[in-house]
């Protein structure tokens, strides 16, 4: 209901305001209409989140790697990266500094930009680098094993019944992304690595959408460990596809 006043002064001129019901009616209706459009708002943003940051992460370690071939030659002939620790006086292992490090120094450090370089320790098994870029996602690797991080607030470590220390990947395909470098392999199942640089994880693949999709150990499914989403993503121009099979 509205009610009308006459302006003070000007008897024909009326001045409207809507009544205090009106205006809580209207709030509330808002209140609804955003309670139901924002979880919506915040997937789509989720997921322009890691298309723009998987796309960016691609292309620009595969360009670091491309600057380094000028300088250190053929990446096929590059140090082999492993896994394992420099060793220190003594000749035993020194669990703060993985031979990761070291190749990353030689090879990528000068021809990336980054905000912080750090070292995760698992329990003296595997040393693996932590690169945190500027966009704020993250890189972690350690031989051959890359895992990329578009947003590692959600970066979790747990303690097996071995006692060691290992990646919770319960978000991979949404919050962490596989990848491997093995420019150097022949074999057939690293027929998508040989001479390239940084690529999806598809190992094993088949080489079909289904197989990215299904039936696989690796498949970017609910019920699998969700390796291959990253090149699933990649086939689709690095946009998360309409009939991705994992929810943000």
């Amino acid at each position: 209901m509205k009610v009308t006043k006459w302006a003070q002064g000007s008897p024909r001129l009326a001045k409207t305001a809507f009544t205090l019901a009106e205006v809580l009616i209207t709030l509330g209706v808002i209140g609804v209409v955003a309670a139901m459009t924002m979880p919506t708002l915040m997937q789509n943003y989720k997921k322009h989140v890691v298309e723009t940051r998987l796309a960016k992460f691609y292309t620009t370690i595969n360009q670091a790697i491309q600057m380094s071939e000028t300088v250190n030659g053929d990446k096929r002939y590059w140090d082999t990266l492993g896994g394992e620790f420099e060793t220190d006086e003594n000749g035993e292992p020194d669990y703060t500094k993985p031979q990761a490090l070291a190749w990353f120094e030689k090879y990528l450090k000068p021809y990336l930009k980054y905000s912080k370089i750090d070292v995760f320790n698992n329990n003296n098994i595997n040393g693996f680098v932590l690169v945190y870029f500027e966009d704020g996602s993250l890189l972690r690797f350690s031989g051959v094993s890359w895992n990329f991080y578009p947003n590692p607030r959600n970066l979790k470590y747990t303690i097996n019944d071995e006692g060691t220390t290992v990646l919770d990947a319960s978000n991979a395909g949404t919050e962490l992304f596989s990848f491997l470098f093995l420019p150097a392999c022949t074999q057939n199942a690293c027929k998508y690595y040989y001479n390239k640089g940084v690529e999806p994880y598809t190992y094993g693949w088949d080489g079909t959408l289904d197989g990215l999709k299904n039936n696989h150990h690796y498949a970017c499914s609910p019920s699998s460990v969700r390796a291959y989403c990253a090149k699933l993503i990649q086939l689709n121009g690095w946009k998360i596809p309409k009939d991705y099979p994992l929810k943000f």
